[in-house]
C-alpha cells in the first residue's frame, strides 16, 4: 500500500496501479511532451546541453497513464501541461470520450529559448485543465487568470537541475484554484517536485512518481526544505491582452 506524502522512485504506470480507485482530488502533472526536433535551428544543434535533455522527454506518454488516471480520481479534475502537438488528442479522450469541461491556459515566457529558424519562437506553453461534471473551481479573482507571464526561472533550473521546470507559483494557483486543505494531490511525473513542494505549502497530501533517482533526490530535498503553512499567493503578471483560442473551439466541434 503506498503512503500518503511520499515521492516514489518507480515507473508511473506501475505505481499507479498500487492506488485504490476514486482516492485522489486532484492531478497536477508535466508529463513528457511530444515535441518535433528535427528541421533546422537551436534543435539541431547537439552540443547543445539542454537540446540533449530535452531528447530524452520528447516522446510523449502512453495513453494507459491517462485511463489511470481517471480510475485513481474521485471526479476527473486534472490539469496537464503540454505541447502543441497533444492538445487535439487530450481534447479528444477528456472531452470526446469523457465528456469533460476544458479550460486551456497559457504560460507566455518573456525570455525563450532562441529556436525560432523557420518557425515561430516556442514562447507559449499550455495547460490543459480538464474537469468532471460537478467538480467545482475555488480560488478568486487573482488566482483565475487563464494566463500567466513570466521569465523562465533560471536560478531554479539550475538549482534543481530540471530542464523544464515550471513556476513553483503557477502550480500553486493551479492547486488553490482546484483543490481544498486535507485534499491529496497526485502528480505521476514529479520531476524535481515542483507539484509536491506547493501541495506541502498549501497543506495538501501528495504523492508522487518519478523514473529518475537523481530527480528523486532533489524532489526530496526540496519537499524536507518546504514549511507547511498556508501562503499569500504573490502577483504573477497579467498586463498582456489575453490570447484568443477559438480556433479550438472550431476545430473541436468539426472532430465531434
Amino acid at each position: 500500500m503506498l503512503e500518503l506524502n511520499r515521492i516514489y522512485n518507480m515507473d508511473c504506470l506501475e505505481g499507479l496501479k498500487q492506488i485504490p480507485d476514486n482516492s485522489i482530488d486532484l492531478v497536477v502533472t508535466d508529463p513528457p511532451y511530444e515535441i518535433q526536433t528535427s528541421g533546422a535551428g537551436i534543435y539541431k544543434q547537439p552540443d547543445k546541453q539542454y537540446v540533449k535533455e530535452l531528447n530524452l522527454m520528447k516522446d510523449g506518454f502512453s495513453p494507459e497513464i491517462l485511463d489511470e488516471l481517471c480510475r485513481v480520481l474521485k471526479k476527473i479534475n486534472i490539469y496537464l501541461f503540454c505541447s502543441q502537438k497533444q492538445i487535439i488528442p487530450l481534447l479528444d479522450y477528456f472531452v470526446k470520450e469523457k465528456g469533460c469541461n476544458w479550460n486551456l491556459l497559457t504560460w507566455h515566457k518573456t525570455n525563450p529559448v532562441p529556436a525560432c529558424n523557420n518557425k515561430y519562437l516556442t514562447d507559449t506553453e499550455f495547460i490543459l485543465f480538464f474537469r468532471e461534471k460537478g467538480v467545482k473551481i475555488y480560488g478568486e479573482f487573482k488566482t483565475k487568470f487563464t494566463y500567466y507571464v513570466t521569465p523562465l526561472n533560471q536560478k531554479d533550473k539550475k538549482l534543481y537541475k530540471h530542464p523544464t521546470i515550471k513556476p513553483l507559483e503557477i502550480v500553486e494557483n493551479l492547486i488553490v484554484n482546484s483543490s481544498r486543505e486535507g485534499d491529496t494531490i497526485l502528480d505521476p511525473f514529479v520531476g524535481s517536485g515542483t507539484t509536491a513542494v506547493a501541495s506541502k505549502k498549501l497543506k495538501r497530501n501528495y504523492i508522487g512518481f518519478e523514473i529518475s533517482e537523481e530527480y528523486c533526490k532533489i524532489a526530496e530535498k526540496r519537499i524536507s526544505e518546504t514549511t507547511s503553512n498556508q501562503i499569500e499567493l504573490p502577483e504573477i503578471e497579467h498586463n498582456v491582452p489575453q490570447r484568443q483560442f477559438d480556433w479550438l473551439d472550431e476545430l473541436l466541434g468539426e472532430r465531434r
